[in-house]
């Protein structure tokens, strides 16, 4: 009995390493709200979602596996070979013999070689492809969210998920799951060439198995956990890049770059933190692999060792010394599998954290959608009737009470009113930016939520308050990449009198928009908005505080444009500046979501209401100025 105490040593050590593995996992418990989870998905179902894309390349994949087959060979015959070629030179050495079994070594070698390179380069293209199209989706189904739900997330978020998160995938579908086939199938046919090798030691090997399954199994809670802490900790910074590089001016202004550095660090120190935490689980998990393959290793040479010296036999099969060797190579193919599963294990945890931060994403689904019988418009006059209308961004909060109006094609209609009156939310609802919760909108008589979304808006052309320039040239800002000539351009940059100031850019229309426009000033970039809204012939043009943070000289440019745009088509207009909506045709009065006053400016003079209050506001306040 006393001969097999190294064995008993042995397996006290791994007992222990298990039983404290045990213990840490029945007492750590995932705390999901204390990481911000969005939810939490099974692997399962991650895998299932993630084949949906991998599927049309099913192909690919299966010429991978087929060269696979011949990449594994070197490790499943070299064992082989080479203890065959000890037991050669042991017994009876020929040459001839020697060379002939060191050539089909040298062969399956460069097989396996060749074909690990061709496999690769496949995996890689295949790979990318797959990727690109979960970011096209992923890039696709953010535009289909309406605004309200992307003003409840982060743009840091939306970028860490479009960029960071869909190369974790990308590791993923170029070497993991790859890896993993042919690891797997490393371990299976070593199993199968041990046990027709020799039985005894193959089971001894077999006893290592069931603390490979369990350390696997345990360290996959830690590392999925880790990995979700360096995922929320990775987009947490990335959000809070994302504001705070935008308003970095401000930050400068009032002189708080100390108090946004400490918040920095602390966000800073959250993702550091998390990478840590990481790194300890893998540290953990490799060595506790390599220390079942060095106690195999012992294994393998106390008992080959002592049965060869014994001959001794187990079931009709002798242990030679090619079969020690064999043994050792083959206890080496077996294990290196496993711990490159390790390795594989933290890329997998990653992807898998990152799909699921991406399926919450594509999850969410879009407020705003066309009907199942919506229909196309190929031209709209331009009637528009609010038929009472409610209206309502947060629970309880009313915005719009019940409000009607009717807008004739080819009219202006302008609407005034105090600061949250419910003016610009009009304007969102005509173009299905939102959902309306009660009442009807209709265009030419079709209710708005009959027409689909894409037809709806082609028709309109909006101008908001803070114009959104593209990083580009100032072309390509007009056109949004449609194809125009540059006398059609120009033309239109002639109607909103926005051509005198591009001829003098130094390339004219070929200018470059830097990032954020700060090489535009804010009246030069309301002027292209316009030409931007002209050049597509909308039917309906929407403009929302077009004269705001304007110059006098500029405000005069776009008055005289607005003019000019009056006899284009239905104009709705918002404006605080009540000087720029005297010759509308229609003026309506909100108030607190509701219409107070209707009529042109000197019907409203006439009634002496709030309307005729602004005015002489504004007029008294011009007065002063002057």
């Amino acid at each position: 009995m006393r001969e097999y105490y190294p064995l008993l040593v042995v397996g006290a050590i791994i007992g222990v390493f298990s039983l404290g593995f045990l213990v840490a996992f029945l007492t750590v418990k995932d705390k999901k709200e204390s990481f911000g989870f969005d939810r939490h998905m099974k692997d399962g179902e991650i895998i299932r979602r993630l084949f949906k894309y991998a599927k049309p390349y099913w192909k690919s994949f299966l010429l991978a596996f087929f060269l696979m087959i011949f990449a594994i060979a070197y490790d499943i015959v070299s064992p082989i070979l080479l203890g065959n070629i000890e037991d050669t030179i042991k017994q009876s050495f020929e040459l001839g013999a020697l060379f002939i079994r060191v050539g089909i070594y040298v062969g399956i070698l460069i097989v396996s070689v060749v074909t690990t390179y061709i496999q690769a380069i496949l995996l890689q293209k295949t790979g990318q492809k797959i990727v690109s199209g979960v970011r096209g989706d992923l890039f696709k189904h953010i535009e289909s969210l309406s605004h309200e739900q992307l003003h409840k997330i982060p743009v840091g978020t939306l970028v860490t998920r479009v960029t960071n998160d869909t190369n974790a995938l990308s590791r993923m579908f170029t070497n993991v799951i790859v890896n993993l086939v042919q690891n797997f199938l490393v371990i299976i046919g070593v199993l199968a060439a041990m046990l027709a090798l020799n039985l005894e030691l193959t089971l001894m090997i077999l006893c290592f198995m069931p603390f490979i399954v369990l350390f696997t199994f345990i360290f996959r809670k830690f590392s999925r956990r880790a990995f979700r802490k360096v995922k929320d900790a990775t987009t947490g910074i990335n959000v809070f890049l994302s504001e705070n590089l935008s308003g970095i001016k401000l930050t400068q202004i009032f002189n708080r770059t100390d108090r946004k550095m400490e918040e920095f660090d602390k966000r800073n120190e959250k993702v550091a933190k998390s990478r840590m935490e990481e790194i300890f689980v893998f540290s953990t998990f490799r060595p506790s692999v390599y220390m079942l393959y060095i106690a195999s290793v012992l294994c393998v040479f106390y008992l080959g060792g002592k049965g060869y010296l014994d001959g001794t036999t187990f079931l009709g099969q002798t242990i030679t010394s090619g079969t020690v060797v064999s043994f050792y190579l083959y206890t080496t193919k077996f294990f290196n599998p496993i711990q490159n599963l390790a390795e594989q294990f933290n890329v997998l945890q990653s992807a898998f954290a990152s799909a699921e931060k991406i399926f919450t994403i594509l999850d969410i689904v879009p407020s705003v959608v066309d009907e199942p019988d919506a229909i196309e418009l190929e031209k709209i006059e331009g009637n528009i009737e609010f038929k009472d209308v409610w209206f309502k961004y947060t629970a309880d909060e009313w915005v719009l009470k019940g409000v009607s109006f009717k807008v004739k094609a080819g009219d202006t209609v302008a609407f005034v009113g105090a600061t949250g009156s419910g003016k610009s939310t009009i304007l969102s609802l005509i173009c299905r930016n939102y959902d309306i919760q009660k009442g009807q909108i209709l265009i030419d008589g079709i209710d708005i939520k009959k027409i689909k979304i894409s037809s709806l808006r082609r028709h309109f052309g909006q101008m908001l308050q803070d114009v959104f320039l593209f990083a580009g040239t100032v072309r390509s800002n007009i056109v949004l990449y449609e194809d125009k000539t540059d006398e059609e351009i120009m033309e239109a940059c002639r109607f909103v009198n926005a051509d005198k100031f591009i001829s003098e850019l130094e390339h004219g229309l070929n200018e470059e928009v830097r990032e954020r426009s700060n090489n535009f000033s804010a009246g030069q970039r309301q002027l292209l908005s316009f030409a931007r809204m002209i050049i597509h012939h909308p039917e309906v043009m929407i403009l929302d505080e077009a004269t705001a943070n304007i110059d006098a000289e500029t405000e005069l440019l776009i008055q005289s444009s607005l003019e000019k745009m009056m006899s284009v088509g239905t104009m709705l207009i918002v404006a605080h500046r009540l000087s720029t909506i005297q010759h509308a045709d229609k003026i309506i009065v909100l108030s607190h979501g509701n219409i107070i006053e209707e009529g042109n400016h000197f019907e409203l003079l006439d009634k002496k209401g709030r309307y005729y209050e602004l005015y002489k506001l504004q007029y008294e306040r011009q007065k002063l100025n002057a």
